[in-house]
């Protein structure tokens, strides 16, 4: 998952930085150029949608990032006894022998 959220995070952070870099130029209708494709013309709410579109991509890249992040430590840290001692499958203060 950590993985897979940096993958979206890059991605959609590298298409956000080309579309920027090679529409720098107005007007009524924007042509969307990456890497010299012509992909579409949108409108100004077809463009603020789109831009919509990939920030929640890019947030969803990062939520998955940092859950992932979590439960990686989460899993790998050494489980602590708090002094108790366990014998057999009764553990804890709250367990009668």
């Amino acid at each position: 998952m950590l993985i897979l959220g940096l993958l979206l995070l890059a991605g959609s952070g590298a298409f956000t930085a080309l579309a920027i870099a090679d529409n720098l130029s107005g007007g009524p209708e924007y042509g969307v150029s990456v890497l010299g494709h012509h992909i579409a013309t949108l409108g100004p709410l077809a463009l603020f949608c789109s831009g919509l579109a990939l920030a929640l991509i890019f947030c969803l890249g990062l939520a998955m990032m940092t859950g992932g992040a979590a439960h990686h430590r989460r899993s790998f840290r050494p489980r602590r006894t708090h002094g108790r001692t366990t014998v057999g499958p009764m553990t804890g203060p709250g367990t009668r022998a």
